[in-house]
């Protein structure tokens, strides 16, 4: 049985009553998105600290991230599939309680085993998360303002990147990391009766209504949507995961933070213009992206040893990068529906974890300034395909646009 494109759209009824956005539930999304970006990165900001106090060293306390991305991935599948029958509302308060929980036991375990457990609980209720945000952001919405929706929605991932990863180091540098871990755990619970207050019911398939994930791959358009996911997600982790020691082989150092803060400022600049733009110019828009990280890491590769060109190529890369989980959210939903959805959690995390390995491998063979140049290996296969995939992956017009 195919999918028509009305299936794809998801319609609920709330979208059919309104045709504005409505905030409170749209906002309690992004917040779930923050949550689950800023639980999984957290470690990085703290990572010395959490491996002096677990007695273990800093690489080892570093795979709690990578526990974290590969349980999302892996998971998300399968529990799309477990789950397909629950009430979405439900599934995702399980989902927040359960990463609330992680961080509450991240806070106060001094056993890296146990830490590491939860670590990996957390990611598998992450992938309940990113598997439910589109879908329910689509039905909140009418057709014409699906793409905003989605950018208001998934704005929660470069806010926390670029705003929550620094506060809470912050804030771990003055009162201790179980401090901030605790602090995380009080947002989700907050967020929980914000959920249960402003977010609709909505009902889960029928047995017999339900299709197999992974048929979502003859579904046109599917399959370079997420071959664009893959290159370009894995292009992002390997410069983004070892930009220090990029900077570092430049000797320019000193300005990481400096230049974390403007990739980041020009990321939140970024969702805002695709959440504007979005409905109407997706393809353009993904076109524009991945140009503009191209051309930085030609400046990086080619002038890579000059702070104002570094400043200039982390800015072009924020343009690029900030909006792109929409472009690509939005992209695969309307060729896939929320099968689709589920194998773009599923290529996004398991690419976004091999980041850090072909990075180690790229460092040790070719060294740090080898990085720039496997971004444009990487992007350039992307921008040929999403120039060609006009018709389904990436059209001019988006479904319910007309």
């Amino acid at each position: 049985m195919s999918t028509s494109q009305a299936e794809l759209l998801g319609d609920g009824p709330v979208a059919a009553k309104t045709q504005k956005l409505p905030l409170s539930p749209l906002l309690a999304l992004a917040t779930a998105a923050f949550i689950g970006i800023l639980t999984e990165a957290l470690p990085a900001g703290v990572l010395p600290e959490m491996a002096r106090d677990m007695s273990v060293s800093e690489a080892m306390m570093g795979q709690a991230l990578t526990v974290y991305a590969i349980a999302t991935g892996v998971s998300a599948i399968p529990l799309s599939f477990v789950t397909s029958a629950w009430g979405r509302k439900n599934l995702l308060l399980l989902a927040v309680s359960v990463i609330a929980v992680a961080n509450v036991v991240t806070a106060v375990s001094s056993s890296y085993a146990l830490t590491m457990v939860f670590r990996l609980l957390a990611g598998v209720a992450a992938a309940a998360v990113w598997a439910e945000l589109v879908g329910y952001a689509r039905r909140l919405a009418p057709p014409h303002l699906q793409g905003r929706a989605i950018a208001l929605t998934m704005a929660g991932v470069p806010l926390a990147l670029s705003l929550g990863i620094p506060v809470g180091t912050f804030l771990g540098g003055l009162f201790g990391w179980r401090l901030t871990f605790g602090l995380v755990a009080v947002v989700c619970v907050a967020l929980l009766v914000w959920i249960s207050a402003s977010v609709p019911a909505h009902p889960g398939q029928r047995a017999g209504a339900r299709e197999p994930i992974l048929k979502a791959l003859s579904l046109p358009g599917v399959v370079a949507v997420l071959f664009v996911v893959a290159a370009y997600v894995l292009a992002h982790n390997v410069l983004y995961t070892y930009i220090a020691t990029f900077l570092d082989a430049y000797e320019v150092g000193d300005a990481r933070d400096t230049v974390l803060l403007v990739f980041g400022i020009a990321s939140v600049v970024s969702i805002l213009i695709t959440g504007a733009l979005v409905d109407r110019r997706l393809r353009q828009l993904t076109i524009a992206s991945t140009s503009l990280f191209i051309v930085a890491a030609v400046l990086l590769g080619v002038l890579g040893g000059n702070l104002i060109v570094i400043y200039v190529a982390m800015v072009l890369w924020g343009l690029g990068w900030g909006g792109v989980t929409t472009l690509l959210q939005t992209a695969v939903t309307d060729a896939g529906g929320d099968r689709g959805q589920a194998l773009l959690v599923t290529t996004w995390n398991s690419f976004m974890a091999g980041g850090g390995a072909v990075g180690g491998i790229l460092l040790d063979g070719l060294g740090a300034k080898s990085f720039p140049w496997s971004v444009l290996a990487l992007l350039l296969p992307v921008l040929l395909v999403v120039v060609a995939a006009r018709r389904h992956a990436f059209p001019a017009k988006r479904p319910g646009n007309d």
